[in-house]
């Protein structure tokens, strides 16, 4: 998720077109098109420029309900609905037999370390960025790392499709994190034994009442991510 605000001025985007297989947004105020994956501006007058990455969490509805009973949801536009304009269910299953484009595919496939298609979860702090391999942390429920110089965690919530990234810094003391294997999902601090939820809040021990900051991520196919970090590293630990 990007944020609008460029340069002191809100931005309004729409979707223009597809590169390499990633969206393309266009701003009505100037015209500039923008590169979905990296929030820069690739043409136009705004060209260079690059939008700030929000934090954002991608979970399950049903997690996300849990968190917040009273939330609201938008609803289906019912003219796309008739056009069938929303993705199908099976839309993960139909872009996995999708051929990868030549141009952004030739680094990934050349790179050989994961098929183009697979699933990472990318995380760039500091000018470094790394790639976790979804299946990975989907098995491990979370993975430890630094990226530049911010000691982060690479958590997978127990339906297997909720994530989140963590900044996992206490009064500048980077906590060892394991997942609690009974129920609740909860991460344990190895120090103190304070056990966090999937919020990143400290729910009981010393720590309790903190809260990890979020790190901004993108769960995307490899081949995109490689193409635009070709200098990535990936974690497989």
């Amino acid at each position: 998720m990007w944020g609008a605000v460029v340069d002191g001025r809100t931005l309004t985007f729409r979707l223009t077109g597809i590169n390499n297989q990633n969206f393309v947004m266009q701003d009505e105020e100037t015209g500039s098109w923008w590169q979905q994956v990296t929030g820069e501006a690739i043409l136009g007058p705004l060209k260079g420029k690059r939008l700030t990455l929000v934090d954002a969490d991608q979970l399950t509805f049903s997690t996300w309900k849990t968190e917040a009973p009273n939330g609201r949801v938008l609803a289906p536009d019912p003219d796309i609905v008739a056009k069938g304009g929303y993705a199908p269910v099976d839309w993960e299953v139909r872009m996995a037999r999708t051929r990868v484009p030549d141009a952004a595919g030739a680094a990934a496939a050349a790179d050989a370390r994961l098929p183009p298609r697979s699933l990472i979860i990318g995380v760039e702090r500091q000018g470094e960025s790394r790639a976790f391999p979804v299946e990975r942390v989907t098995a491990a429920k979370i993975v430890l790392d630094e990226v530049g110089d911010t000691p982060i965690a690479v958590v997978r919530a127990p339906d297997g499709r909720s994530t989140r990234v963590f900044d996992r810094r206490v009064d500048g003391r980077a906590v060892e994190l394991f997942a609690k294997v009974s129920e609740p999902f909860r991460l344990i601090d190895a120090t103190t034994g304070s056990e966090f939820d999937f919020t990143g809040t400290a729910v009981s021990g010393p720590l309790a009442g903190r809260t990890l900051a979020r790190v901004p991520f993108l769960e995307e196919y490899w081949f995109d991510w490689k193409n635009y970090h070709p200098d990535t590293e990936i974690v497989r630990h």
